[in-house]
């Protein structure tokens, strides 16, 4: 008989490589897998291989947002029949650890990010003493659970006490194509265009940069970037091309000449971040530029696949875009590099650690 294994995030499951990769991981080691999340935009055409529940909400934003989706989970959950219960997040916590208390089910937390120390969060007081709240809580609650990274995971478990593993978010190794040639020279940002991300630096750098920087996903940010992009007269330069599917970003991000991944130093979670984009431009074999922040100087210093910013400015990302767009000798450097580090951070490696705790809890 089938164990099921019921994940919740808030997020719409269509567009979420990450749990992705988990769920597929789980489905195929034999377990039934229900993923349940929002219904925030149109059906990608992703197929699973496991079940996928999407809600339809009516707020998405603001406390409402949290507190209608909480309700709507907690009686989703009442009348679903599972052996395991995962929490994404803190912002699906509660309802999970509710539902696992009255059910007397095993429970699993999984940490994407340090959620209390996000930027948008932080910088309001009152919102962060209310997730601190929570986090103080149900953490110590959930002594089965892993992260993305050692730094959050040392945190929690000095903060908290709990033990976490460390599955990072990387992709699946796949073969490099031959068709991707790069025939021009593009820089490619994917991911959530939020707040702490850099936008206000990033856009005005492309005035100094001779190339075009092309922006796949959307996210609490995007409106004032595209002000911003209109206001300096950058929309020939700079595009947005929206959600796609995470297949078509990987079939594409190869074609590109370098990725960029940056984050702003406010609050802990930035500073402790492992973007899921910065091993998704090392598998499309594309240098980028990042921070100088303790996880991506750790890899970095193993093999640099990156050109390293200690700090946020608009000259100083055009002179590292600049470098790599100009530097033959270590942008070829940072290629071989990136092909390299495939082989060591990939999907196939971290998922024996993912199918440890839960084959153990089972």
């Amino acid at each position: 008989m089938h164990k099921t294994i019921i994940l919740t995030i808030t997020n719409d499951p269509d567009y979420d490589q990450r749990m992705q990769r988990i769920c597929t991981t789980l489905s195929d080691a034999g377990f039934k897998v229900i993923l349940a999340g929002r219904k925030m935009r149109q059906p990608s055409g992703y197929i699973a291989n496991y079940k996928v529940k999407r809600m339809h909400c009516l707020f998405h934003k603001g406390p409402l947002q949290y507190a209608e989706y909480h309700f709507r989970l907690f009686f989703w959950l009442l009348f679903q029949k599972g052996n395991i219960l995962c929490a994404v997040d803190i912002d699906t916590i509660l309802p999970v650890y509710a539902i696992s208390c009255m059910k007397r089910i095993k429970r699993v937390f999984d940490a994407h990010e340090y959620f209390s120390e996000l930027k948008e969060v932080v910088t309001r007081p009152k919102v962060q003493k209310w997730w601190k709240t929570i986090e103080n809580f149900a953490i110590p609650r959930f002594t089965i659970g892993y992260t993305v990274g050692g730094e959050i995971a040392r945190v929690f478990r000095e903060k908290y006490g709990v033990d976490y593993a460390v599955i990072r978010n990387v992709p699946l190794i796949k073969p490099m194509k031959a068709t991707n040639i790069r025939k021009f020279q593009a820089i490619i940002y994917q991911g959530a265009i939020n707040e702490a991300r850099g936008m206000e630096y990033l856009i005005p750098a492309m005035k100094n940069i001779d190339a075009e920087l092309h922006f796949y996903g959307t996210g609490n940010f995007l409106e004032q970037s595209l002000n911003l992009t209109r206001a300096l007269g950058l929309t020939d330069k700079i595009k947005f091309f929206g959600m796609v599917s995470p297949q078509y970003l990987q079939e594409i991000s190869s074609t590109y000449t370098i990725g960029i991944n940056l984050v702003e130093h406010v609050g802990l979670n930035q500073y402790y971040s492992l973007a899921n984009k910065f091993f998704d431009y090392i598998h499309a074999g594309i240098p980028q530029v990042t921070m100088n922040f303790p996880e991506y100087a750790a890899i970095n210093q193993k093999a640099q696949v990156a050109v390293l910013l200690d700090e946020l400015s608009v000259e100083g990302i055009a002179s590292a875009v600049n470098l790599l767009l100009h530097d033959s000798v270590l942008y070829c450097s940072l290629v071989k590099n990136c092909l390299e580090l495939r082989e060591i951070y990939n999907w196939e490696i971290e998922r024996i650690r993912l199918l440890e705790i839960y084959e153990k809890l089972l």
